[in-house]
């Protein structure tokens, strides 16, 4: 059952600790590593630079012919771990349905704040939109990719323009909407959320800007945390733009974005439809 009554969570270390749900977990991350290398290896993809920062770069893969549109996949990692060369190969889905892929990587927490992250992101898509100009764009994400993908679509972030009206939709893949639980939770020293800044960055909070269709996507094998988050964020934001939320069966926090490699998945029908 999914958890909706807050009063019932007694350890929200352990409700949201994706880890310890998945077992096998670093096996996912072995798997990514090396599924990301191989296809790198095999299709190099265009380095940009957003920034001045040592992370603060993107991976552009474009398809073969003209781009149908673009996507932009941001990772996930608890705002502290990964960057864009562990997936890779997720772009492959999209890349064979024509849509060209943008994968940035991120300053990781404790170096930056989940605010200054957004603020990166915020320039990945306005770079990516630049590099990439044919079509329509998706942004899309998992984990904390799933939070900062939402946050894309707000009034608030400020996106530009020229990149806020090619957006039709937003996927977030296991999406956080509300970041206050996480405030209670071991993993905060890291990320040093406090209740501002949790107002200021919680999609719960924010205005959609409008324009595109809102997609939550989530493994129907999660956490109920990240089941209940899930839901809040279509709910919460489905009376000012078309949304739903999906759950995936089968699948965990880890293996949920697996398909995105996938041309025919329904995943990626939604990220590169």
């Amino acid at each position: 059952m999914m958890q909706t009554d807050w009063q019932h969570v007694t350890d929200w270390t352990a409700a949201y600790d994706n880890r310890a749900a998945v077992p096998t977990h670093e096996d996912f991350f072995y798997a990514w590593g090396r599924d990301a290398a191989a296809f790198r290896a095999g299709r190099a993809p265009e380095e940009i630079a957003y920034g001045s920062g040592a992370r603060e770069r993107l991976d552009l893969f474009r398809p073969d012919g003209a781009a149908q549109g673009l996507v932009v996949f941001m990772h996930g990692g608890w705002w502290s771990h990964f960057g864009r060369e562990y997936f890779s190969h997720l772009a492959a889905g999209p890349l064979a349905r024509g849509w060209a892929v943008a994968m940035p990587s991120y300053t990781l927490c404790p170096d930056t704040s989940i605010g200054g992250i957004v603020g990166q992101m915020v320039r990945a898509v306005s770079s990516a939109s630049e590099a990439a100009v044919d079509g329509p764009m998706v942004i899309t994400g998992h984990s904390a990719g799933g939070h900062l993908s939402t946050v894309m679509g707000a009034q608030e972030c400020g996106l530009p323009e020229a990149a806020a009206t090619r957006l039709t939709r937003i996927v977030s893949i296991s999406g956080i909407a509300d970041l206050r639980p996480l405030m209670r939770v071991a993993m905060n020293s890291v990320l040093k959320i406090d209740p501002e800044h949790a107002r200021q960055f919680s999609p719960l909070f924010l205005t959609p800007r409008g324009g595109y269709d809102y997609v939550a996507w989530v493994g129907a094998e999660e956490t109920a945390e990240f089941r209940r988050q899930n839901a809040l964020l279509a709910d919460s934001w489905g009376a000012e733009v078309s949304s739903r939320r999906i759950e995936a069966e089968g699948r965990n926090h880890f293996d949920v974005i697996a398909d995105l490699s996938d041309a025919d998945s329904a995943l990626t029908q939604l990220v590169a439809p």
